[in-house]
């Protein structure tokens, strides 16, 4: 079988869930699949931190074109080449295409339905007419969790519930269970600032994109109510580690006017090294977002043995499950104390560790890879 993937999004310098997805179905489909050939287009030049993997049986095919690549050079490519499947990792789908060409496409959340103002004008309207677009009209829908199944079927109401797989995302076990040798981690604590009176620092982590929706403004009001409480805590810090996506101004805005701005880290761009030193040494990771098609970060903290503390809503529960404590995503104070609760009580922490690394043995990218390749191909 000859499989055509859309694969453009390795080439963006920002790393982000979406992209880290494709990248490690694509470390594992040309193993998984040695006599299919897969057709992996791209528009510029690979990330080289999201560069695939070279298999024998993949071709990939770099194809530049200014403007709208997904349905000009891209669809033209596809079209000449004629595959039996199109896989699309993205809410996206060429406009023309063969008719007898089967298509899936994986959609891994409708945030942009649900929050339309935490997005820019400018793309909303593009994104909710690929969207609609795609999911009417592929002949097969990846979602990433039972929460995303259910929003598709709750804003497209004419789809089949038969249309729509549940596929969950993994997560790089190796990367996040690797220990950190002493000389490096040293070399990290002072690079991220994450020093007190020649001491390594205590910190609560925060990983992921920096835009309205990941509720950055609660998770540093509940920091200022936790260190303004417990005075003693001079030695703890939060770091939030990632990139800025898009409307983060109010974000680091108020994280500049914080009155404890001096114990507040924010680190852009981080490599996957640096993420890992994170988690392994972070007390605890808190993904306060207010909406997420999976929650991959939960898994990478379970991986690093660090305790989670996530906002009850979405998918978030369908990653974190027992092992994970949850709070209202809008009140800073049940966070706070969530925080102290995990911070302050060993036994507590040991618990959340214990389940957290059980809760992540059921998800893996090979389990991923392969369950995605079966619904491609079937």
């Amino acid at each position: 079988m000859r499989i055509a993937i859309q694969a453009a999004d390795l080439d963006y310098h920002r790393i982000d869930g979406t992209r880290v997805y494709i990248l490690n179905l694509l470390k594992f489909f040309g193993a998984l699949a040695p006599k299919d050939e897969f057709l992996i287009y791209h528009r510029s030049d690979f990330n080289p931190a999201l560069r695939p993997p070279v298999f024998p049986n993949y071709q990939i095919k770099k194809a530049k074109f200014p403007f709208l690549w997904t349905q000009t050079r891209f669809a033209l490519e596809v079209f000449n080449d004629n595959p039996d499947v199109l896989w699309m990792p993205m809410h996206n789908f060429p406009l023309l295409r063969r008719k007898k060409m089967k298509t899936v496409v994986t959609i891994h959340d409708l945030a942009f339905k649900f929050f339309p103002s935490y997005f820019p004008r400018k793309d909303l309207r593009k994104i909710n007419y690929l969207t609609d677009w795609a999911v009417k009209r592929a002949d097969k829908i990846i979602a990433v969790s039972q929460s995303t199944k259910n929003d598709i079927l709750k804003v497209y109401p004419e789809i089949s519930e038969e249309k729509i797989k549940i596929i969950y995302h993994g997560f790089d076990e190796k990367l996040f269970q690797k220990e950190t040798k002493k000389e490096k981690s040293d070399y990290f604590f002072s690079k991220f600032n994450l020093l007190v009176g020649g001491q390594n620092s205590k910190f609560i982590l925060y990983v992921g994109a920096i835009q309205p929706r990941k509720n950055l403004k609660t998770l540093i009001q509940a920091f200022e109510i936790y260190k303004r409480k417990n005075t003693f805590s001079s030695d703890l810090k939060l770091v939030l580690a990632g990139e800025k996506a898009w409307l983060w101004e109010e974000t680091l805005d108020l994280l500049e006017k914080s009155p404890f701005r001096a114990d507040i880290v924010f680190w852009e761009r981080p490599d996957f090294e640096e993420v890992a030193f994170l988690y392994r040494y972070a007390r605890v990771f808190v993904f306060p977002s207010l909406y997420e098609g999976f929650g991959i970060p939960i898994l990478e903290a379970f991986a690093a043995e660090t305790p989670v503390i996530a906002a009850d809503n979405s998918s978030l529960r369908e990653a974190g499950g027992e092992a994970a404590k949850y709070f209202l995503a809008s009140d800073a104070r049940d966070l706070a104390e969530k925080i102290e609760k995990v911070l302050e009580n060993e036994n507590i922490r040991a618990t959340m560790i214990a389940k957290g690394k059980e809760q992540a043995r059921r998800f893996s990218w090979e389990k991923c890879a392969r369950e995605t390749l079966e619904y491609l191909k079937s």
